[in-house]
Parts: C-alpha cells; sequence; structure tokens
C-alpha cells in the first residue's frame, strides 16, 4: 500500500481523537528538503474534510514564494484552515511571525469569555518596528516581480546543477522554485564541507545528508552561479575522500 493508502488506514482508526493534519506543504525542509507533489496537499484536504480534521500547513518556510507560487498551497489549489508565517514576513530583518486562520477557527476563538477565547501571547507577535519591516516587504512583492524571480532562478538551478549527477555519491538532485538540493550518500565530513565552503568564500550550510541552496529570491544570476559553482567544486571534492 502507498503511503498515503497507510495514512487513510490509520485515519479510520484514529480520526475520532485526532484534532488536526500539520505539514510542511510541498518541501519537508529542516526535514531533509524532501518534496512531495500538490496532489498530497488535495488528497489530505479531502481526508480532512471526510473526517472533520483540521489542515494546517507550516509555511514558514514555504510561504511568500518560495516555491513558485506566493503560498505553496496555491499550487494545489486548496484551502488550508491555518497557516503559519515567518521568515520572509519580514525579508529576515526582525523576528515576526503570524498564525492565519479561517474565518470559522477565529470566530471559534473570538469571545469575551477567558474560558472561551485563545488566550496566548506569541513571542514573536506585534513588534512595531517588525510589523513596519513586514508591511515594506509586502510592499516589495507588490511592487517587484518576485515569483517571476522564483522562475528565473528554478530555471538556472536546474539547468546548473545538472552536472552534480556526474559526481560519484551524489544520489539525487532536487529543484522547487527557490531550493536546490544535493542529495548524497556515506560520510558527510560536515566540519569539513563548511570548512571548505567558507574558504571558497560561501556561506553554504550541508545538511544531514543533503547540500542546499535557497538563495534570496532577487539574487543576481552571476552570484547565484558563483554559489552553483561552489557546491560542485565542494561536491566534486568530498566525493573524493575516504
Amino acid at each position: 500500500a502507498s503511503d498515503f493508502e497507510q495514512f487513510e488506514k490509520f485515519l479510520q482508526s484514529n480520526a475520532d481523537h485526532c484534532a488536526a493534519v500539520i505539514i510542511e506543504p510541498l518541501v519537508q525542509g529542516a526535514g531533509g528538503m524532501q518534496m512531495h507533489d500538490a496532489v498530497v496537499l488535495q488528497r489530505l484536504r479531502a481526508a480532512c474534510n471526510e473526517w472533520g480534521l483540521l489542515l494546517i500547513l507550516d509555511e514558514i518556510f514555504t510561504g511568500f514564494g518560495r516555491t513558485g507560487a506566493m503560498f505553496a498551497h496555491d499550487e494545489a489549489r486548496i484551502v488550508p484552515d491555518i497557516i503559519t508565517l515567518s521568515k520572509a514576513l519580514t525579508g529576515g530583518t526582525m523576528s515576526l511571525a503570524a498564525t492565519v486562520a479561517s474565518e470559522d477557527v477565529f470566530e471559534t476563538f473570538l469571545s469575551e469569555d477567558s474560558g472561551a477565547a485563545l488566550m496566548h501571547g506569541p513571542t514573536y507577535m506585534a513588534n512595531a518596528l517588525a510589523c513596519a519591516a513586514a508591511n515594506a516587504s509586502f510592499d516589495l512583492f507588490e511592487q517587484e516581480p518576485r515569483l517571476e524571480q522564483v522562475e528565473a532562478i528554478e530555471s538556472q538551478l536546474k539547468e546548473s546543477l545538472a552536472p552534480a549527477h556526474k559526481i560519484p555519491r551524489v544520489t539525487d538532485i532536487r529543484v522547487k522554485g527557490a531550493i536546490g538540493v544535493v542529495q548524497l550518500s556515506g560520510s558527510m565530513r560536515l566540519d569539513w564541507m563548511r570548512t571548505r565552503f567558507i574558504e571558497a568564500g560561501v556561506w553554504i550550510r550541508p545538511f544531514r545528508d543533503i547540500v542546499y541552496l535557497t538563495p534570496a529570491l532577487n539574487i543576481r544570476k552571476e552570484d547565484l552561479s558563483y554559489l552553483v559553482d561552489s557546491v560542485l567544486e565542494v561536491v566534486a571534492e568530498w566525493s573524493t575522500l575516504a
């Protein structure tokens, strides 16, 4: 049975004591940059509707154009019940996070009764300077061609990372929007790799068994080329190590 069929069987037996499904849409960031198709989100939305569960999407990493759409769930043409946002919300200039809910969910907690209201104050909520930075970030998204820039980044990553397929111990290359991933096998030698990237003049973080790029959406083509060339050079050197 497929993973999703296993999940549906789980819901059949456990939905009565489940409240929600929480997932990073399209790209599992800290889980190793694993990617799934938009149809997975569509099936999750249908399953949540069938079993009366909330669908919560963590778009902290994927939101604001990173995967090629303004939000990752836009590609699946679904509407989640709750999404979480941060990171690009302020362009990385200030710490700010937001939780956005459907009207039904919002009204459930909208009450003067402390027993019904959501009595929670997030750490990164409503800082005036951070909110100003977020508004400026929104203005830039409206004024500048961010999604077109992501499309160009995706095209460049696909073409320029392709030679990595010929490097020994490279098992996969994944590109989605402004995300490029080189999957490796064997001893990673993370400390050695970090040092080599710094020596090459780039700040690239090898993580678990991958080397990945998540460049700024307005990166210049020549700067992205320099990053990719550094990845190819360091990974090729790493592949020769015992």
